[in-house]
Formats: C-alpha cells, structure tokens, sequence
C-alpha cells in the first residue's frame, strides 16, 4: 500500500529540485537601515486580500513628517507590485513624485522627488500596491482547513514578525519607527466570514460581493506588531477584570467552527495571566480587546500582535481527548509568553533588534509568574531551571554562542537571534537579577520602565537605569553589562584553604576542553563576570557574596567548620560550581542521608553541575556517576529530569562504544523502580502525570523490556480498534515505542491511514512522530519522500517531521543524505532566511561523532557556502560534533570502568 502514495510526491520533488535557486550573497557594505530623514506618524490601510484567487490589493496612505531636508522618500517593500506613488497636503503644488524604484536586495522603495522638502514638514505619502497571498507562510498569506463536510475552507492571515510587513504593505518596517494606524479590510459578503484586526471594529459598509470593515484608529506601534486576518471563525469569550488598573475589556479566543470546543483552556490561562499581569505590571491594558486565534498554517509557536495573538493550533487549543499534560503546559507557557509581549514588546519596543531580549528575555521569564499565579502546583518557577537554564547552558559553552546584545542589521541577521540566547538567557539573567536585587524592586523597576517608556522605545540602558534607581549599594548597570555583552558563562572553581575558610576563583566554562586554546572573539571584560554567589551552609540562611568581574578571587570566612557548603543556591546564578573531590562527596553523602536537606531546585543544580563537569573533563566522572546513589530515595519529577536528560544524552553518546552495553544495563537498574512505582496508570495531579510520562518514554528508549512490552501491548491493541486510544499522556509513548518495538510494513500503513485522516493539529504531530520509530529503512526512506506533499506534512510542520525521523538512529543517515542532496530545493521552498531551515542542520547533526561526519558536513557547507539565517546554526552544529568526537575520547574508558565496579 505505501508505494501508492510515491509516485506523484517524486514527481513534484523532482520538478522542484530542478528549479531550485540560491538566492544573491549578502555583503557588509550593504546598509540596510533606513535613513533617519523621515518619520510615519499614521498609516490609513486600505487591504483586499481576495480569499478566491490569492491574492491582494491595496492603498495606504501614511503621513509622514521629515527631520531633515529631503529630495527622496526611502521606505520598505518586498515582493510586492507598485502601480502608483502619489504625494498630497505637502503644501507645495510643485513638488510631485518624479520616479520610484525597488530595492530587491535591501527591500526598499525609493521614491524620487521632484525638488526637496524641508525639515519639519507634514505631508502625506500615497501608495497603491498588490501581491500574492500564495505558497509562502509570512507577510499576508493564505491558509485553509477541512470542514465538517470535507471541503476546503480558505482564509486570510498575516506574520510579520520580525520583517514581514513590508511583504504585505509599503512601510517604514522598522521597530522605533512607530505610528498609529486606521485599517479598513474588504471581506466577501458570503461565506460566513469576517475581519479582525489590531483594534476594534467602528462599522462596515455592505458592497455586494464584498464588506468593507472599518477598524477604529491604534495606539502607536510598529509595523510588526499589525495584524489582518479574514476568516470563518468563531469564538469564545470571557471578562478581563482589571481592578480599577484602566478598563474592564474582552478576551475572545477564535478557533475554526469545527474546533470552537478546544479554545476554553486557552481562555482560562488568558484571563487569568492577563488580570495577573495588569496587576503585577501596574500598567493598564491600553487597547478595547484582546484575541487569541488559532491559525493551520503558522510558521512560529505565536506572534504578539498587538490585540490579536496569532497561534499555532497546537499552541492554543486543547483537548483532554487527545492533549497530554504536557501540551496543557505548553499551550499555556504560550500563552503567558504572548500576554506579557503585551507590554515587554508592544507598550515599550526595543529601539533596533540588538536588543531583542528586551523582550524575548522578559517575555520567557514572566511566562512563569504568569502561569504560577493561575496554577502554583506546577511549580513553574522550579521548572525554569530544567525546562530553560540547562538548555542556555549547554550552549552558551560553546563557541557556537552569541552575547546577548548583539549587532545584527541584514533580515538574515534579524531572523537569526530569534533563539536559545536571545530566549533562554535573557531569561536567565533576568531570574538572576530579580534574586539579587530582591522581588519588590524587581517588580518596582518593571512597573516605572514601563511607564517611563509606554509608546515608545528603549535600550538595554533604560531598564538598567530604572534598576540603579531603586538600588543604592551596588552598580547594577556594571554588573549586568559583564553577563549582556559577552558570550558565554564561568565556572567558579572552589579551594578549601581551611576548615572555615574557601576561595573562589572564576574561569569561563567550555564544554569542549580544547576550546581553551581556540581563538575567541575579544571581550571587554576579558571573559569575567560579575557573580552574585549564594552560599548554603548546614541549616543557616543563606549568605550573599559579590566576586566583581575585576577580582582574581573572592574568599568565603564561616564562622564555624561546614559539614558541607554548596554555592549557588537553587542555581539562580547563570555561572556552573566545581568543588574538591572531598566536598562533593561530602554533598553526596548528605544526599544520600537525606535528599530533603537540599530544595528540588539545588538537587537538580547538584545533578546538572556535576555531569557537565565531567562531560568537559573538570571533574571526574566517578564522581558524577556516584551522586545518582541517592536517586533510590528521589521522588521528585525536577532532579528526575536532569537525570532522565542525561541517560538519553549518554546513551546516544556511547550507543557505538563497547561502554553501551554495561551503560544500558546500569540505565535501567536506576530507572526501572521508578518506572515501576509510577507505573502506566494516570492520576489527576500534573507534575506527577509529566514525571511519568518522562519516565515511562526513558524507561522504553533504555530498553526496559516490561515498557517496550507494555508499549507493544498497547499499540497493537489501538490498531485493532483505534477508536480506542490510549490516554493523552501515555499516547506519544505508545506509539513510537509499540511503532520501533513491533512496527512492521502493515501496521505502518494502518498508522499512516490514520494520520492522514487525523485533524486535531496535536494528536497528527504525535501520530507523525510514531510513524518516524519504524525499524526499516525502506520505509523511512519512503516516509521522507511522502513528507513532501502539504496534502501530509503542512509546511510549518515540514523540519519537526524531518527532525523526528533523524531522531530514529535508523533515519539519521537517510534523512542527512535527503538534506544534502535536495538542499536547493529546500532553499526554494522555504527560503534561505528562514531560520527554521538553518536550524535543521544541528538537529540532524546532534549525534555525529567521526572526523569523517565532521568533513561530511564541512563538504556540504563549502558546496552551500550561503547560510542566510542558518549562518550560526552552522556553527553550533561544528561545535556539536567537535564535542562529540572530544568527550568519547575524553570520557568512554572512564564511563567503562566506573561501570564494571559499580553494576550489580
């Protein structure tokens, strides 16, 4: 049955391939920023997208004032065609519009004038426009879904983030350029569909065919943050109170007819991180609604479009049929995240995307809050550290990283620092600096930096400032300039100089030994930082120590002997800790007495510290091996996760070493009790559902043969009658390990059938990644081909589905093989700058350990020198297999003899 499906998608791949195009190089001479000549105060949109043949028409008219004397108009416009530019109210007859031109490779329109304007005028630019909303994914683009009676419904939608807009309207597509806007949308008249916008509607006009909404005038914003979408949909809706912090407004969540029963979850997060955050915040709402939408085709998790979040299906609906706990953790992180956009990004901007973090930084941090206001028995405060901190800390040690302020100017550079550092880090500084600062000012700054800058836009500067304003005692600005303009973080290195004396010293932490004598970019502050440090000591409080960038050491006086002492209390510090062989024993003694001594979050640190140290030859992996002893008595899903995290990573590391087989047997001696205390049987608390969804998933991939059993067991009995699924959270590892277990060409098809019949966005990415487990090679390989096709992997699923078949040890060669060869295809497809592309190439990569694999890729980089937005991913990825190959010359015999001493 599976080779029916090939020939047409070959077909179409072939076709594709031949025309596949690299697009121009980009040099560093080219300026790609607009000139400061000329400033939009307001933009009146006037927007066709016609739903039948694809595409759209327009005209804006944007008011504009001028800075300086000017004899040209520069402003942004991609892929779309001009028919006329027009100038009125210059209150000069004379000057008209000489000529205009597009600038294909900066994205400019420049508009000629006939003579110059002076500085200090107000006038209005007039464009008319129109483009293709078809076969792509950002600027103003078509979607569709099935409806109930099968048919192909059509939408409308737009993503502009971060310079998109510009692809569905001429503007000014820079963030500091902000200015309000009145938008008017054309709808057909039939076909239950309607408009949404940024801001509310005033009316509509009844045109026959069409309806021309009208949506009253916006706050000032950037570009990037307008939205238009025409649709069907229907919604949802509850009250946002705001206790007398602005006006009580609406909170809609729109969804597809068909799905309207999956949006109230995603209402009760947003209510009540919303209300939470006006409160927190102490800053008003400033728009007359608020909507969340679910879009089929989306190419990001969500965009915060100011008063209309756009989402990912899989990010805003849920459905306790077919969603686990941890899509219900996930659709609300999204959620949390996007709200707070609503003032860290829209109320007050970042000036230039250097400082992207000032929003993306805060926007993963207070998720948190947010989510932990509406549901504390997450413990998502706790989980930062698993969820977040590990993952920015094993690549800001490499040199793969990237500071956190950063100059970035070309689109390709922009889309780029959308990532892990951006995200992750500036998170992580930020969870820093609120612990040293304290909670209250924390808040406070917040609260006046907000206020200070709403409608406008700031620099890093401008948060630190309103910081140092609360703190007296210390240089905050100093402080956080050694963590934000330089890459990468330090070990502190402890010495026991005395029973009651200790001293510290710092050193930037590499994961790969031999970047130690590798060129480094240069830093101002010499790769130093300026640590808070936090000391735990027996039972007292915890003590604070300031180790300044530009001191060689930092001594710790107790007053009395320390039965142990651990630095860096719930590893709220962004720096890792390495002690003498005898005080981490003396920390894994007390473990092993009693593990409540130390928080869930210490434990943790305990586990992450050590196995990274040892990973990077700092400490003896005995060591690290030694501290698991207390897991017989862990009960908790956070310090479970650095330790599950670890077994796959150590599994994939030594999968082809003679250390896999006694590594596999000790895997599952430490987590088949836990395994079997948690058990396939669900409850009702979260945490607890998550803990053994991970345990249950680890426990199948180290091979324990009851869960692979069990896995099979269920699997077979869902094929045989699928109306009966195995629950939510159970159903990932059912299918991929029943799939690998005993997945054969029939039962593949039987899967395949479904998942081409699914239509929950959620359930069809768990059905696609069961199907990537199956142990044949043909069958991979004909998967891969019959992912092409839209009609069975969407476009914004298309490198997740490529992802998960390379996870398969069966699929990586093939799936590395599919990439390289079809690379300009891919290029054509989804563009060079689409960063999702360059982010592919790591993933696949992730397990390479050969000089051989390593030149692979080298090869394949010379051959495709043009990276676009996967120029740093490229890098990682190096970076990755270079410690690949380093840790199992470094790591392999230890691991093995550790191993035959300790196996019972």
């Amino acid at each position: 049955m599976l080779i029916k499906y090939l020939t047409l998608v070959l077909l179409g791949l072939t076709l594709s391939t031949q025309f596949g195009v690299q697009g121009a190089d980009e040099t560093e001479t080219i300026n790609y920023r607009l000139p400061d000549s000329i400033n939009p105060v307001h933009y009146d949109l006037y927007l066709h997208p016609d739903i039948e043949t694809g595409n759209f028409t327009g005209q804006v008219l944007i008011q504009v004032t001028t800075v300086t004397a000017i004899t040209e108009i520069v402003l942004h416009s991609n892929n779309l065609e001009i028919s006329n530019v027009y100038l009125s109210n210059t209150n000069n007859p004379t000057v008209f519009v000489k000529n205009y031109s597009l600038d294909s490779v900066r994205e400019f329109l420049v508009i000629e004038l006939s003579e110059e304007l002076a500085a200090g005028l107000t006038f209005r630019v007039g464009i008319l426009f129109g483009g293709s909303m078809a076969g792509k994914i950002v600027g103003l683009y078509s979607s569709s879904y099935t409806k109930a009676d099968k048919s192909k419904k059509v939408i409308a939608t737009s993503k502009f983030e971060p310079t998109y807009a510009r692809q569905a309207f001429p503007c000014f597509d820079e963030p500091a350029k902000k200015a309000t806007f009145t938008v008017t949308l054309v709808t057909p008249s039939e076909g239950d569909y309607h408009a949404l916008s940024n801001m509310d509607i005033l009316n509509d006009s009844y045109q026959g065919k069409y309806t021309e909404v009208y949506f009253n005038k916006s706050v000032p914003m950037s570009t990037y943050l307008s939205c238009f979408i025409i649709s069907d949909f229907t919604y949802k809706s509850a009250d946002i109170e705001t206790n007398d912090i602005g006006v009580p407004f609406t909170l809609r969540v729109f969804a597809t007819p068909e799905q309207i029963d999956k949006v109230d979850f995603a209402l009760e997060v947003g209510k009540g991180v919303m209300e939470f955050y006006i409160q927190y915040f102490q800053i008003e709402y400033p728009l007359p609604k608020m909507d969340m939408i679910a879009i089929p085709d989306f190419v990001s998790g969500a965009m915060e479009h100011w008063g209309l979040v756009t989402y990912r299906e899989t990010a805003l609906l849920y459905d306790e049929n077919t969603s686990s706990s941890a899509n219900r953790q996930s659709v609300a992180q999204v959620i949390a995240h996007e709200f707070s956009h609503m003032w860290f990004g829209n109320l007050v901007t970042m000036q230039w995307w250097n400082d992207l973090w000032l929003n993306e930084g805060f926007a993963r941090y207070m998720e948190n809050k947010g989510i932990n206001a509406v549901y504390p028995e997450w413990l998502m405060l706790d989980q930062f550290i698993v969820a977040r901190l590990h993952d920015v800390l094993v690549l800001d040690a490499t040199l793969g990283s990237h500071p956190i302020v950063q100059t970035v100017e070309s689109p390709a550079q922009i889309t780029e620092i959308f990532d892990l550092i951006t995200y992750g880090k500036g998170a992580s500084i930020i969870r820093m600096l609120e612990d040293f600062i304290g909670a209250d000012n924390f808040q406070k700054a917040v609260s006046n930096y907000l206020d200070e800058f709403k409608f406008k836009n700031a620099v890093t500067d401008d948060f630190l400032n309103e910081v140092q304003k609360l703190i007296t005692d210390i240089d905050v600005k100093s402080i956080l300039q050694t963590w934000t303009v330089q890459m990468g973080f330090p070990v502190v290195n402890v010495e026991q100089l005395s029973t009651t004396q200790y001293r510290l010293t710092q050193k930037r932490f590499f994961s790969n030994p031999n970047d130690y004598s590798s060129e480094v970019d240069e830093s101002p502050y010499n790769y130093t930082w300026s640590i808070p440090i936090t000391i735990l000591v027996n039972d007292l409080p915890v003590q604070r120590e300031w180790f300044l960038h530009n001191s060689t050491y930092l001594d710790i006086n107790l007053d009395t002997p320390a039965q142990w002492i651990k630095f860096n209390t719930d590893q709220v510090g962004l720096y890792r800790v390495n002690y003498p062989d005898e005080l981490w024993k003396n920390l894994a003694n007390e473990l092993l007495s009693d593990p409540l001594t130390f928080s869930r979050g210490d434990r943790a640190h305990l586990l992450n510290d050590a196995f990274s140290l040892a990973d990077a030859t700092q400490l003896s992996y005995d060591i690290a091996l030694d501290l698991t002893k207390y897991l017989v008595k862990e009960q908790d899903y956070i310090p479970w996760r650095v330790v599950v995290t670890k077994l796959l990573t150590l599994k994939n590391a030594l999968m082809y070493s003679e250390t896999y087989i006694n590594f596999k047997q000790y895997a599952r001696q430490l987590i088949t009790p836990i395994y079997e205390e948690l058990g396939w049987e669900l409850g009702e608390d979260h945490l607890e559902n998550r803990f053994r969804a991970m345990v249950l998933n680890a426990a199948c991939s180290l091979g324990v043969e009851a869960c692979l059993q069990d896995a099979a067991v269920h699997f077979q009995a869902w094929l045989a009658n699928p109306t009966v699924r195995p629950h939510p959270d159970l159903r990932e590892t059912v299918y991929y390990y029943g799939m690998m277990t005993v997945g054969d060409e029939s039962s593949w098809d039987a899967m395949y059938e479904l998942f081409l019949a699914e239509e929950d966005a959620t359930e069809r990415l768990k059905l696609m990644n069961g199907l990537a487990a199956v142990q044949v090679p043909w069958i991979l390989s004909a998967y891969i081909t019959l992912g092409w096709s839209e009609d069975v992997v969407r476009g914004q699923d298309y490198f997740n589905f490529l992802i998960y078949i390379a996870s398969n040890p069966v699929g990586e060669p093939l799936v590395w093989e599919f990439v390289r060869e079809q690379w300009p295809t891919l290029v054509a497809r989804f563009g060079i700058n689409e960063r999702t592309l360059g982010n592919l190439i790591p993933s696949i990569t992730a397990r390479f350990d050969t000089q051989t694999k390593l030149e692979d890729m080298e090869f394949f980089f010379a051959k495709y020198p043009e990276a676009g937005a996967g120029a740093a991913a490229r890098v990682r990825a190096q970076e990755t297999v270079k410690n690949n190959i380093e840790w199992l010359k470094n790591n392999d015999k230890v691991i093995a003899n550790w191993l035959e001493k300790n196996l019972s």
